[in-house]
């Protein structure tokens, strides 16, 4: 059997379609599929929806609802711990995705060498201004964080058995589930897809989002930040050398008879904005030290339903 996690937030609308996209996925691969809906705190009637209509798909369902919003990647994860599938996938309920994708996926976790496959994005239906901001945000991601993240950026995949269980393993909190998807290495294969235009609601991918997800990035899977001090700690010393030297050649020649009270400020202010900076850095590391010391579950599970298909 197959298993496909779909998470689920704020897709009322699309979920007749989804499902239909589902049978056309059920139809098309070699084994049995199960579908794991996980339904992450959405506030509209998604699980309701689900509840109602899963008893009718011809594919077998499992129904999971999250006791509120833990984010996409947690529930991605709770999904992945229910199902009960031999090889695993991924995808979105926004119908972004070609079913086809998902049938590739498994077609080639199941008769190639690989442990892994990725969908690629090499084009998407978006308006101009949403596909040049995202081409930014991944082009400073893959600089910043993680230089083998696909140009477009990763929403789907697909994993074997052994794949998952690594995966779900790495119990970090602040992380993100695609970064250590590329961590753990394994055998991938890169699937492109053509990203199809979003057809119900507005995507909750908002630039707070990107950017927290960018910092969980940078800071779980990159030493950029450590970096950066350094250098700037580095041309901070350069910089007061230098100024030392001409302030003492000047106090040396005549030209200054008693120290600044500017200069001393100037010197004072910089090194004191450095020290800050410096701090920030590291209080940002013993933060996520520190949350992933609670070992608080990434996401708690209200209700699990199952439904066994065929009709």
């Amino acid at each position: 059997m197959y298993s496909l996690v779909v998470p689920v937030y704020q897709n009322e609308d699309s979920i007749p379609e989804l499902l239909l996209s589902l049978e056309k996925i059920a139809a098309g691969v070699t084994e049995p599929l199960e579908v794991v809906f996980v339904v992450d705190g959405s506030p509209d009637r998604s699980a309701e929806v689900l509840r109602g209509s899963l008893g009718h798909s011809s594919f077998v369902s499992r129904l999971v609802v999250l006791s509120r919003t833990f984010g996409s990647f947690a529930a991605i994860r709770a999904g992945l711990t229910e199902a009960r599938g031999s090889l695993f996938a991924v995808m979105a309920a926004d119908l972004q995705e070609p079913p086809e994708l998902i049938c590739a996926f498994f077609r080639a976790l199941e008769t190639e060498p690989v442990d892994v496959t990725i969908g690629t994005r090499d084009g998407r239906d978006d308006p101009l201004p949403t596909r040049l901001a995202s081409n930014l945000f991944w082009r400073v991601y893959r600089s910043s964080a993680q230089p083998e993240m696909p140009p477009g950026g990763v929403d789907v995949f697909g994993c074997s058995r052994e794949v998952r269980g690594h995966l779900l393993s790495l119990d970090e909190s602040n992380s993100t589930l695609v970064g250590l998807l590329f961590w753990l290495g394994f055998r991938r294969k890169l699937i492109p897809y053509r990203r199809l235009k979003r057809k119900h609601g507005r995507s909750a991918w908002t630039l707070a989002k990107k950017l927290r997800y960018l910092g969980d990035s940078v800071f779980a899977f990159s030493d950029l930040p450590i970096r950066v001090l350094i250098g700037a700690g580095a041309l901070g010393l350069a910089f007061s050398i230098v100024f030392g030297l001409v302030v003492l050649t000047a106090r040396l020649a005549g030209p200054v008879e008693v120290p600044g009270y500017a200069t001393t400020i100037l010197v004072i202010s910089f090194f004191t904005g450095l020290n800050s900076f410096g701090l920030g850095i590291i209080g940002s590391y013993v933060w996520r030290a520190f949350e992933n010391t609670k070992r608080r579950p990434q996401a708690i599970i209200m209700s699990l339903t199952d439904f066994d298909g065929g009709s």
